[in-house]
C-alpha cells in the first residue's frame, strides 16, 4: 500500500468523552476527511498497517491520553483504509504545539503536512502505510 495521509481540522474528541454525539460527530469528520483523501474505488487494504496520528495544538491543548485521540480516528478507517482496525500493527502517536519552529528536510515531509502546519490552524495529521517487518525485533 502507498502510504495515505490527510488531515483534519479541528480540535480531536477522546474516546472516554461523555459526549457520544460529539464523538460521533469527530468520528464522521475523520471519515468524511479520509473519503475525500482516499483513492476512488480502491478496496481497503488486508494488509499490516502501521498508523501514524499528530496532533497539532495551539496555545491550549485538548488534554487526552494517546490511546483515546488514536481510538476514535482508528475506528473511523474502517472499511475504507483497512479492513478492520486489528489489522492496525503499530502506531505512533504525538501531541505537539503548532506554536514551535519546525525544520522540513528535502524529501522527508509531505507537502500536506508542512502546507498544513504552515497555516497555523489547529489539526489532526494522520498517515497510514504497510507496518514494519515484525521479523525484527525492536
Amino acid at each position: 500500500m502507498q502510504p495515505f495521509e490527510f488531515v483534519v481540522v479541528g480540535r480531536p474528541i477522546s474516546h472516554q468523552s461523555n459526549n457520544k454525539a460529539l464523538l460521533r460527530q469527530w468520528q464522521e469528520t475523520v471519515r468524511t476527511a479520509a473519503v475525500t483523501a482516499w483513492p476512488e474505488e480502491q478496496p481497503p487494504t488486508t494488509q499490516p498497517c502501521l498508523l501514524v496520528v499528530v496532533y497539532f495544538f495551539g496555545r491550549l491543548p485538548a488534554y487526552l491520553d494517546n490511546d483515546n485521540l488514536l481510538k476514535p480516528i482508528q475506528d473511523a478507517l474502517n472499511g475504507l483504509v483497512y479492513e478492520d482496525d486489528r489489522q492496525v500493527t503499530d502506531t505512533a502517536i504525538r501531541r505537539t504545539s503548532i506554536e514551535v519552529q519546525f525544520r522540513f528536510r528535502s524529501g522527508r515531509h509531505s507537502a500536506l503536512l508542512m502546507q498544513t502546519i504552515r497555516s497555523e490552524t489547529e489539526f489532526v495529521y494522520v498517515r497510514v502505510e504497510d507496518a514494519p517487518s515484525h521479523e525484527e525485533l525492536l
